[in-house]
């Protein structure tokens, strides 16, 4: 009753961003839940805290030797921290963004990552997972699945993931450069199957 109270005379300000426009509060909320610890990186370690991220934002997380879904960030696992390393990133309708990608630095046996429906999914995003050292080591999988933000300079990026055996992009309406893309791939992923689903 009294946040109700409260939260009325906040919306009723107008020098306040977002008491006109909600949207303003929900992006700088998705920001805070981007932001990266990195003395909790180093307390925890990289998939501890990657998946804390990434579950904070609305992304599931696999881990090596398990079958289920991670979706619940109250029911991550305890137990010893080097025990659970993630296997795979499924974030669709999630919120992660590019400032929180720092906390994929450490990520070492992550083998396949499903990006479906992310708004705030951009070349920057997608740059940054290709100058990931120990990504370009282990991820065999990639889906770009209707992420608006996207363009053809974020997926030639993506070739220097040197181990990519399979890249899905479908519904990218910023990526228009199918023949180029399909050129560069062959050069540098000779072994990648490439499934393109665009316009």
């Amino acid at each position: 009753m009294l946040f109700g109270k409260v939260s009325q005379q906040l919306c009723g300000l107008k020098k306040l961003p977002w008491s006109c426009d909600s949207r303003y509060f929900w992006g700088w909320l998705n920001a805070v839940f981007n932001k990266v610890d990195y003395d909790r990186i180093r307390t925890v370690g990289p998939d501890r805290a990657a998946s804390e991220w990434l579950l904070r934002c609305g992304a599931a997380v696999r881990y090596h030797g398990q079958e289920r879904w991670q979706k619940d960030y109250n029911h991550l696992p305890t137990g010893p921290l080097d025990k659970y390393k993630i296997q795979a990133i499924d974030a669709t309708d999630s919120c992660i963004m590019n400032i929180g990608f720092d906390h994929m630095e450490g990520l070492e046996r992550v083998e396949k990552i499903r990006l479906c429906k992310c708004h705030y999914i951009e070349d920057d995003c997608l740059q940054r997972l290709g100058q990931l050292e120990k990504l370009q080591k282990s991820l065999l999988e990639m889906e770009i699945i209707s992420c608006g933000n996207v363009t053809d300079k974020g997926i030639i990026a993506l070739r220097h993931l040197r181990n990519l055996k399979y890249l899905l992009l479908s519904d990218l309406p910023g990526v228009r450069e199918k023949e180029n893309l399909v050129q560069v791939f062959k050069t540098t992923l000779p072994s990648l199957e490439l499934k393109l689903q665009l316009k």
